[in-house]
């Protein structure tokens, strides 16, 4: 690992060394310190380390590889083409605002509320029976939806009139294939808490135009049946490969309930970023920094990153830091709201910096933090607290951060505050701040107790296949044609697996035959997969939303249906009956991490699965 130098002071623009302005500022940074040494005991001056300097500025100014990553057009020429978007034009899909029919413009920046992570639902399969459903209800709710289509001429026609509808909300859309990970760009998920996964192969009548309304309408009503077939992708790019992709992009961007650790000294240095010295020699002064990791020495005498130096003001000087290299795409912390140390004091009071852009000498986003000697303590500090500065000047009228493109992250120990102020604590010589921790920290509602930030529909079934001694003649159609569908029920179980063993919380949703009819039907929750029944999109939709908000949902997988027989049509609950689905799952008494599978030959029921 290596040390690292401060922006906030540094002299370098855009990377480039000019000599002429080295000597210049030389110069002058000599003279001055002359001048002062005749009255204010200055330290003696120092002989200014140039190789240090170059080490340092090439360490934080490596040769670009943009060159390389422009030559790959491939994500682009897809993303295109899910767009409707004509030629091979090097810009991404942009992600759209929609109002109303006709009123679809590219959002051309970031939103403050977008900075201080007001965050999005996204949906995936945002076109499809559940997912437009689920689109329109959190509209209504008021939330921030960004739903992800493959086509947004046909997101347009189905999505633009639920934005119109519903004013309160407001409604995002991008193109892109789950099932082609290069279309899934760090824009997708910025500024987005959770996630309604919703995306399904198509399935449609044999006899059937695959996109005609005919196939659609035989499909969708859920009651008769229809000999079907897959039409498009298959069940395994789309249920298992797009659901994975989905699931370990997700674990990068939506906030985790324990929040997202951006140093882990017990991971070593190849699970850390790389950290370099950005001391005060990039300004010709003489103090010097490291970052480095120990065995021991932490809180409970485990692995410790320490942040260690010498600082003198000889020469003029009087910081050391240390920072990491850009990070490369830059991290989306949009979702969270600050960021957390945890460090055993000295005394002393330290800068921590973050920098929302990849130049060298751009704007730095700082916050001073004082630290209790001798003691562990948590630093919470939110990104609305962060104060605009460049060289170390409070910028006039500065917004926060914006927390989805964080493209540094910088510990300093500075003489100097702000504007020429001095750091009432600061003191010359060595220092040493053990650090166990930096990491992202979720809101407090993200942080509630055990909430999903993905809830992901399957279906009843998956675990029935392939399960010992089970007669699939009485098994719903799905079950007895899984083969002949391409392993449909198969790889939505991969899917499943896929979610649960990403490290995000989840709530996996398995229900029934899907209906048309309206919602409000009573409903059945089980686990095992044994279930059979039908259940309205409409009541699968509005559970899933509010799974979104049911305290001790992450780690369930269950399956749902209603105890409205297939024989019987469902016409509506009548009068303005609203179901509580929350109180429903918190009353059902599931239990987590129990999914049905076979493991080792073994069906496990309504056991916990052994493997989880």
């Amino acid at each position: 690992m290596h040390a690292h130098l401060s922006r906030s002071a540094a002299p370098l623009l855009a990377g480039r060394l000019d000599s002429r302005r080295l000597t210049a500022r030389r110069s002058r940074a000599t003279a001055v310190v002359r001048a002062e040494s005749k009255s204010s005991q200055a330290p003696p001056r120092q002989k200014w380390d140039f190789q240090r300097f170059l080490k340092t500025a090439l360490f934080f100014n490596p040769p670009s590889a943009g060159g390389i990553a422009r030559a790959v057009t491939a994500p682009i020429r897809i993303l295109g083409k899910l767009a409707g978007v004509a030629g091979d034009e090097e810009q991404p899909a942009p992600l759209l605002r929609v109002r109303g029919p006709g009123s679809v413009q590219p959002i051309s920046a970031v939103t403050e509320d977008q900075m201080l992570g007001k965050g999005a639902v996204l949906v995936t399969g945002a076109t499809g029976g559940v997912g437009k459903r689920v689109v329109e209800i959190l509209l209504s709710r008021g939330e921030r939806v960004r739903a992800v289509v493959r086509s947004t001429e046909k997101g347009e026609k189905l999505l633009a009139p639920l934005a119109s509808a519903h004013p309160n909300g407001t409604l995002e859309m991008v193109a892109a294939d789950l099932s082609q990970e290069m279309t899934l760009l760090p824009e997708l998920f910025t500024g987005v808490r959770a996630v309604v996964s919703c995306a399904a192969a198509k399935v449609r009548p044999k006899e059937e135009v695959p996109d005609s309304a005919e196939a659609d309408a035989k499909y969708y009503q859920g009651i008769k049946f229809y000999d079907p077939r897959v039409v498009g992708d298959t069940p395994e790019a789309i249920e298992f490969r797009g659901v994975a992709n989905l699931a370990r992009i997700a674990s990068e961007h939506v906030p985790l309930p324990g929040g997202r650790v951006l140093l882990d000294p017990a991971k070593g240095a190849a699970g850390n970023p790389e950290w370099g010295a950005l001391d005060d020699v990039v300004m010709g002064g003489a103090s010097s920094s490291t970052l480095r990791l120990a065995d021991a020495g932490g809180e409970d005498g485990g692995p410790v990153a320490l942040f260690s130096g010498n600082v003198t003001s000889a020469n003029n000087g009087g910081f050391t830091s240390v920072r990491t290299r850009n990070f490369d795409p830059p991290l989306d912390l949009g979702a969270y709201e600050g960021i957390r140390l945890r460090v055993k004091g000295n005394g002393m009071r330290y800068k921590l910096i973050l920098r929302c852009d990849g130049g060298w000498d751009s704007l730095a986003y700082c916050r001073s933090f004082d630290t209790p000697p001798g003691e562990w303590t948590d630093v919470n500090i939110p990104f609305a607290e962060f104060k605009a500065t460049f060289r170390s000047k409070t910028v006039k009228d500065g917004k926060p951060p914006d927390a989805s493109r964080i493209f540094s992250i910088q510990l300093m120990l500075s003489k100097f505050e702000y504007d020429g102020k001095l750091n009432p604590s600061f003191r010359e010589g060595p220092y040493e701040l053990p650090v166990a921790s930096i990491a992202a920290y979720p809101p407090e509602r993200a942080n509630a107790a055990d909430r999903p930030c993905v809830v992901h529909v399957s279906s009843a079934g998956v675990t029935r296949p392939d399960r010992p001694g089970i007669d699939v003649e009485v098994e719903p159609p799905a079950v007895k044609m899984n083969a002949m569908l391409g392993g449909l029920l198969t790889y939505k179980l991969r899917g499943e697996d896929a979610l649960r063993t990403s490290g995000v919380p989840y709530a996996i949703v398995r229900p029934t035959a899907l209906t048309e009819e309206p919602g409000g039907m009573p409903l059945v929750f089980e686990q095992g997969d044994t279930i059979k029944g039908k259940i309205s999109r409409q009541d699968v939709a509005e559970l899933c939303c509010a799974l979104l908000d049911t305290n001790g949902a992450a780690g369930l997988t269950f399956e749902v249906s209603s105890t409205v027989p297939f024989s019987e049509a469902w016409e509506g609950a009548g009068g303005a009956t609203q179901m509580d689905r929350a109180a429903e799952v918190a009353a059902a008494g599931l239990r987590r991490n129990v999914t049905g599978r076979t493991v080792a030959g073994r069906y496990t029921g309504t056991e916990v699965d052994p493997e989880l």
